[in-house]
């Protein structure tokens, strides 16, 4: 039985992963759930914190966006299977240039995430969303405390990994604006795929991820 953890991406809950279909004759399907950061708490200290809720020797680990920085840092302090990734990055030199900007200038400490207790302004920012498809994911997020969203900001701005770790799987939409795939190199290209495939293009998961998996 292969043990398969899904990581969701910022402030987002497990239902993300609600329409994703594992064979339970082959898969044992868990998730890893976001901790609120303790202060100026270090990327690698909160995965080692995460590593609480992995039960499971050598498992398969999936991460969707900030998930799939989340993920490599797991591969980084535990042996897993597989290291698979879902419109992310495998290092910073993946990022568009507005984030390399960002990192320099600081810009996006301006950005007022005391406002993000407000659901809607938690879609527009971290999806991408137009307004009239907000409510259709509302039900999608479970973090919207400040002190999370200001740490996931500057932590993923700040993500010092240049070179990427080996056996990552990379799996990237063709359409994401959040991650741009011009910037992205050695992936899985999924056609029309968004930075939130994960959820309205989950046929395609559920036909090709198993044999990812395995192979």
């Amino acid at each position: 039985m292969t043990q398969v953890y899904f990581m969701p991406g910022m402030a987002a809950s497990d239902l993300i992963f609600e329409n994703i279909r594992l064979d339970k004759e082959f898969f044992e399907v868990h998730f890893i759930h976001w901790l609120i950061p303790e202060k100026d708490e270090p990327l690698r200290n909160y995965a080692t914190r995460l590593l609480t809720q992995i039960k499971h020797e050598n498992p398969v680990i999936i991460g969707v966006s900030f998930g799939g920085i989340i993920v490599q840092e797991i591969a980084k302090q535990i042996s897993v299977n597989k290291t698979i990734i879902i419109s992310s990055v495998k290092n910073n030199k993946e990022f568009p240039r507005r984030m390399h900007f960002s990192k320099k200038t600081g810009a996006h400490k301006i950005v007022p995430t005391s406002l993000f207790e407000n659901l809607e302004s938690i879609l527009k920012y971290s999806f991408g969303l137009a307004p009239k498809r907000l409510d259709l994911y509302k039900k999608f997020l479970s973090v919207n405390d400040k002190r999370y969203l200001d740490w996931a900001l500057d932590t993923i701005v700040n993500w010092n990994q240049e070179e990427s770790i080996e056996n990552v799987i990379h799996i990237h939409g063709d359409n994401d604006r959040i991650f741009p795939l011009k910037y992205i190199g050695g992936a899985t290209i999924v056609p029309g795929g968004t930075h939130i495939m994960i959820i309205n293009r989950f046929r395609w998961f559920n036909d090709n991820l198993p044999e990812i998996i395995l192979r």
